[in-house]
């Protein structure tokens, strides 16, 4: 059994989370901004390196969002141990999205009306910002005793840049490496919003690829690149799209690769989803 209160604590914890993930940068990604500032040789490239830096911290300091686009929250929970997910917990997970989505406010995003009306935004917004539903929860066994929780925002121009498709391997990594750093290149001079964070899953399906992609922005880490996530950063920065397509020596700040499980079969499926300048927008906390 769950005790009474917990799901009411989760609540709370929920909200803290969101709004922390919408409103603060991590050190890890701040510190790799100054860097960036440091070595790009485009003086109006610079300036939005420093405009990007400068924004972080401001909404930091006022809790606001760190883009217009406040983003579809995304939830991902490890669960390990003797821990358990009630109904109860799911709840209240909800419930602190929606109490978070209005705290900010959240851009009201929703779209009202049946299925045909939502497909074609005939019914138009509901205003509430907690009216926008989170993506489905994604749970996940650990090792550890715990119920971690992970928050990721999602904004709608990496997602209109993204990609999901099957790559034909033949053995060869390099051939793999060659397709993601073509969609990359690709989405980088159409994203608008660069610097930008390639997050790539490759897994056996179309869903377990989105899902790693996903867990390569929770875990992924701005200064620890493996030598794939470094190559594809090196090579997308020779693009010389630059910050906000102006040119310039950064156009990708680092990139979270998560590889999953393979199979026997000619292709592998992967995941890219280019995050903008301000991603991947992530909190935790533990339930």
């Amino acid at each position: 059994m769950v005790d009474n209160e917990f799901p009411m604590n989760a609540t709370i914890k929920v909200k803290q989370t969101l709004i922390r993930a919408s409103t603060v940068f991590s050190d890890d990604k701040k510190a790799v901004l100054q860097q960036a500032i440091e070595t790009e040789s485009n003086p109006n490239s610079k300036w939005v390196l420093e405009q990007t830096l400068e924004n972080a911290d401001i909404a930091a300091k006022t809790q606001h969002p760190t883009c217009d686009d406040t983003g579809i929250p995304h939830i991902l929970l490890e669960v390990g141990g003797s821990q358990a997910v009630s109904a109860g917990l799911l709840q209240a997970i909800e419930q602190g999205v929606a109490e978070g989505m209005r705290a900010l406010p959240c851009r009201p995003m929703a779209v009202k009306g049946d299925d045909v009306q939502r497909l074609e935004q005939s019914a138009g917004l509901d205003q509430d910002p907690a009216a926008l539903p989170p993506a489905p929860i994604r749970i996940k066994r650990v090792d550890e005793d715990v119920i971690r929780l992970h928050i990721l925002m999602q904004g709608g121009g990496p997602e209109i840049r993204g990609k999901t498709y099957r790559v034909f391997h033949q053995h060869k990594l390099s051939v793999i490496i060659d397709e993601i750093v073509n969609w990359a290149s690709e989405a980088a001079g159409l994203l608008g919003c660069t610097p930008c964070v390639p997050a790539i899953g490759i897994g056996r399906t179309h869903f377990e690829a989105a899902s790693l992609m996903l867990e390569a922005m929770v875990h992924g880490r701005f200064d620890v690149q493996s030598e794939i996530e470094q190559e594809i950063t090196r090579r997308v920065n020779q693009t010389r799209v630059g910050p906000l397509g102006l040119g310039g020596d950064i156009t990708a700040l680092a990139t979270f690769l998560k590889v999953g499980p393979q199979r026997a079969s000619g292709v592998r499926i992967v995941c890219l989803r280019l995050g903008c300048s301000v991603e991947p927008r992530t909190a935790s906390c533990v339930l």
